[in-house]
């Protein structure tokens, strides 16, 4: 009988080895004379066991993990095609606790399926919501998303069908030199710190992507729809490449969508690396081929988008929520998460853990139970000082926040952001007035130029930054003048790329005045 075996295939996974693994695992098995069916698959996002290497076994899966080239010939004698005991033995893998303990519905599949086969995809409840919308009408497509809760996973948090809805309704007034024309834009441009469940996602699941764009299309009356993806993932690109082509193939793109006689383009677009092109109109300008540039609003995208037609423009994970929503129901989903923040959210564990890798739970969740029961706490066994979540230009949490729930509006109410979900831990040997000026320093390289406060403001707060490190240890009141200008760049900045970076500058300075070698009385509880 021919086993079964997944290798990731996954980015993360490859920079471990993964490859030479799956490589390493056919020679073997061509040595022994074993049969073997291998599926490269996606991450389970168990990063420190990685490369995972999972063998099917009448309905479940053994996992062994991390695997080595070197294990190989021990594994085989192990008889680990037949779940043979040895030290890298993890067990059944749905009963990981890792695993076990998560609400996994935007990446029910990721891992499971081999990420190019659609007849993988539709075992595993693909198409299911796209074959439900091509029966509703326009509205009852985004009255689903809307009774869902579903807000925009990229950091904003703006409610999905609100967008939807605009794009629905605008008519020939947004645009009467082209009438009728409308596009979906998924930002894939996942450029923050410590976030990676965009690529994870593309590289294990990209037919969600795509059936999640399709029904957006049927929703506002879009046929046409880009990905714009950022250069730094050319593995991503290659799945979704060839994805788009199978799907093409198979009648799920193209002019008669399964069938239904409704069309639906899909065109990747490749970026340049500019962080700014994570801002929706920026992103919009790139792909008309002109420089990467914030535009002012209004008009807003959803009038006034790509090439001047009403445009949707979501990120990766919230368009991959969709067909879920579309398949058990909105109120499936609102059954997930707290207040305004329905449904759940893959959280990216990154920096100074002992288990970093991807883990979807509901909102509601605290920090603590992230840091501590998926995390394992600090990679160095010292303790955790503060965790920045949202990217660089998030706010840093100290110790005191950690039992804060993720959602949108707590963490708002403290000046913090959830974003992307992305969460980075730091022990007690980090030096955060550094780190304030690292997100200084950022923004002065990132920003696209066109606004004064975030242009020059950024270069000037690296300058007063720079003067109070150089004065330390000794106590000084340098901070009056720094605040001054954070408080100008959030308020006059044209996008989040200024608006946001005093997050991480503020918070350094409210939580960690010592590193700054400010008096302790300047320490304020806000974040």
């Amino acid at each position: 009988m021919t086993a079964r075996i997944f290798v990731p295939r996954d980015a993360g996974a490859a920079s471990v080895g993964a490859d030479a693994v799956a490589d390493a695992i056919a020679a073997e098995a061509g040595r022994s004379g074993a049969a073997l069916d291998i599926v490269r698959n996606g991450s389970r996002g168990l990063y420190w066991l990685e490369p995972l290497v999972e063998i099917e076994i009448a309905d479940r899966r053994i996992a062994y993990g991390p695997v080595d080239c070197a294990d190989l010939a021990s594994l085989f004698d192990a008889d680990w095609l037949n779940g043979g005991e040895h030290a890298l033995r993890l067990g059944p893998t749905e009963e990981l606790p890792y695993l076990k303990n998560q609400a996994r519905l935007t990446f029910a599949r990721v891992g499971r399926i081999d990420p190019l086969s659609l007849d993988d995809y539709r075992d595993e409840g693909g198409l299911v919501g796209l074959e439900r919308a091509l029966a509703m009408p326009p509205g009852d497509i985004v009255a689903a998303i809307d009774h869902a809760g579903l807000r925009g996973r990229g950091g904003a948090g703006f409610p999905t069908g609100i967008k939807w809805r605009t794009v629905m309704n605008a008519g020939e007034q947004a645009n009467p030199a082209n009438p009728g024309r409308k596009y979906i834009v998924c930002n894939a441009d996942e450029g923050d710190s410590g976030t990676y469940s965009d690529r994870m996602l593309m590289e294990g699941d990209p037919y969600s992507l795509i059936e999640g764009m399709i029904i957006a299309g049927l929703a506002v009356g879009a046929d046409t729809g880009y990905i714009y993806l950022r250069s730094e993932y050319p593995a991503a690109w290659d799945v979704l490449e060839k994805a788009i082509i199978y799907a093409t193939r198979e009648g799920v793109l193209g002019d008669d969508v399964l069938g239904s006689g409704r069309r639906f383009e899909l065109i990747l677009f490749k970026g340049a690396g500019a962080y700014v092109c994570g801002e929706e109109t920026a992103l919009l300008e790139s792909i008309e081929g002109k420089r990467g540039l914030v535009r002012a609003k209004p008009p807003l995208p959803a009038l006034h988008g790509l090439f001047g037609q009403p445009t949707v423009v979501n990120n990766v994970i919230t368009l991959a929520c969709v067909p879920w929503i579309l398949a058990h129901g909105g109120d499936a989903y609102r059954e997930y998460g707290v207040g305004r923040s329905r449904g759940t959210l893959p959280f990216q564990l990154a920096g100074n853990l002992k288990h970093p890798g991807l883990v979807e739970v509901p909102f509601g969740i605290t920090l603590r139970e992230l840091l501590y029961d998926y995390g394992g706490g600090s990679a160095s066994g010292r303790p955790l000082r503060a965790v920045q979540v949202g990217g660089p230009l998030g706010a840093y949490l100290p110790e005191a926040r950690f039992d804060l729930a993720l959602d949108y509006e707590a963490f708002a109410a403290v000046g913090a952001t959830v974003g992307h979900g992305g969460i980075v831990a730091f022990d007690d040997s980090v030096d955060m007035a550094r780190m304030a000026r690292y997100a200084m320093e950022f923004c002065a390289v990132e920003s696209c130029g066109k606004c004064t406060p975030c242009r020059i403001g950024s270069v000037r707060g690296v300058e007063l930054l720079d003067g109070m490190l150089a004065k330390r240890p000794q106590h000084t009141n340098d901070d009056a003048l720094l605040r001054d200008l954070c408080q100008t760049l959030l308020e006059g900045s044209l996008c989040a790329m200024g608006g946001m970076t005093p997050y991480p500058v503020l918070s350094a300075l409210n939580h960690y005045p010592e590193d700054f070698g400010l008096a302790p009385k300047h320490k304020e509880n806000a974040a």
